[in-house]
């Protein structure tokens, strides 16, 4: 549903000084924890970098503006900015619209696997391509940024387990089982129930990515269908960008039933940074107009169908920016409130971020990934260890990555 209702805002769409902690002798609260953040490995668990509409020109290499109320075309991820931001890696999204299905889906998501691998390869003094947790460790080492590939939606895999192998050997290291409409095998958050969760073949493709080692990602789906993922998956399981429920009603949400059961397991939840996710109050103004924002889109897509009219397509939808822009938005500390909540239901060894950086309108503060440093100094201002922190930004997903692998392991006799 968030995007459905966001992708409009995601094609168009320094470190600060904050409340002083206890610095160590001799070391201000700044400098503790901006060395806090660039010595720990940061991974985001969701950006929509590449699936995005860039401006004419766009360079992954190059320096842009973020999205603004001036800028709505802004992106807000880039390599300098990610050097600047101390962003040591991320989950790159594939994503292809869950109404693009079959062939045409398959032959989409496997066009932008090897757009990353190009540009990995284009720019491998800066790049990584990482599968395991041990690559993203080295790539650290080596002053890398660590590329990682989700997969948003399972469509893409076309109801056929050997396209999923076949996209797990390209790097894919997790996937996100719905997008905002059902697939044939699962239901989404954002759809009405068809399968009342997972049909027989949805529980098959978990024991695939179990036994592949690539991570579930419950981000998007039913409450049944998560209910169900936990019964049947033998690796833990992430939510690759979701927040609170009981701080925001979103459906994308998860309740703190949810996040108990997911940490229980052993998986974490990625909070994800969407100001309509994040603020109950804005979500409510969104909501209602919703229908209308999304049929807009809906005619603007059919319009302008396509990477060639991605131009065309992010200037048609500028006022429909500007127009939920004028809803208003929030700061950006209300992440720290959703991570700080979920943190104090299972504790900070099973939350991480998801910002969904190029995939929705983030908050007031938080416009692209030079400002990742308020996190980490915004944790410690409220008592966090450093340790915690470092779980947090990093270390948490690095974890559930190896403990599927171990998983992947046992199921494949090695």
């Amino acid at each position: 549903m968030k995007r459905a209702f966001a992708s409009c805002l995601a094609t168009l769409a320094l470190v600060v000084a904050v409340a002083a902690t206890p610095p160590l002798a001799g070391q201000s609260s700044d400098a503790r924890a901006l060395g806090v953040h660039r010595d720990a490995i940061v991974i985001d668990g969701h950006i929509d970098t590449m699936s995005a509409s860039h401006p004419s020109g766009w360079k992954f290499e190059e320096r842009h503006a973020p999205p603004s109320r001036e800028q709505p075309g802004g992106i807000s991820v880039d390599l300098p900015r990610m050097r600047e931001g101390g962003f040591d890696g991320a989950f790159f999204s594939v994503y292809v619209a869950g109404t693009v299905t079959g062939p045409r889906a398959v032959s989409e998501a496997r066009r932008q696997f090897d757009a990353l691998h190009a540009l990995v390869t284009r720019l491998s003094a800066d790049l990584s391509l990482c599968t395991t947790a041990a690559e993203v460790r080295a790539a650290h080492r080596a002053k890398k940024i660590a590329v990682l590939i989700g997969i948003e939606g399972g469509h893409m895999i076309n109801n056929d387990l050997a396209v999923l192998d076949d996209l797990a050997r390209r790097g894919a290291r997790y996937l996100t089982l719905t997008h905002s409409v059902n697939t044939d095998w699962a239901d989404s958050s954002g759809d009405k129930p068809a399968h009342n969760g997972l049909t027989p073949f949805g529980r098959q493709v978990i024991a695939e990515l179990n036994r592949l080692g690539v991570m579930v990602d419950v981000s998007h789906v039913s409450d049944k269908t998560f209910w169900d993922v936990l019964e049947v998956s033998q690796s833990p399981v992430i939510a690759s960008h979701s927040s609170c429920r009981a701080l925001c009603g979103h459906p994308r949400n998860m309740t703190d039933e949810m996040i108990k059961a997911l940490a229980a397991k052993g998986g974490i939840i990625q909070i994800n940074f969407y100001d309509g996710f994040l603020d109950q109050e804005l979500y409510l103004k969104q909501k209602a107009i919703e229908p209308e924002i999304e049929k807009t889109r809906l005619e603007v897509m059919q319009k302008f169908p396509g990477p060639e009219n991605d131009r065309k397509r992010a200037e048609a939808m500028t006022a429909l920016y500007r127009r939920v822009r004028a809803l208003g938005t929030i700061s950006w500390e209300k992440i720290i409130d959703h991570i700080d909540h979920a943190v104090k239901l299972v504790g900070a060894d099973h939350v991480g971020l998801g910002s969904d950086f190029d995939g929705a309108s983030m908050p007031a503060g938080m416009e692209d990934c030079t400002m990742l440093p308020k996190i980490t100094a915004a944790l410690l201002a409220k008592g966090y260890s450093e340790k915690d922190v470092r779980n947090i930004l990093g270390e948490n997903v690095l974890r559930v990555m190896e403990a599927n692998e171990k998983v992947a392991r046992r199921l494949q006799g090695r």
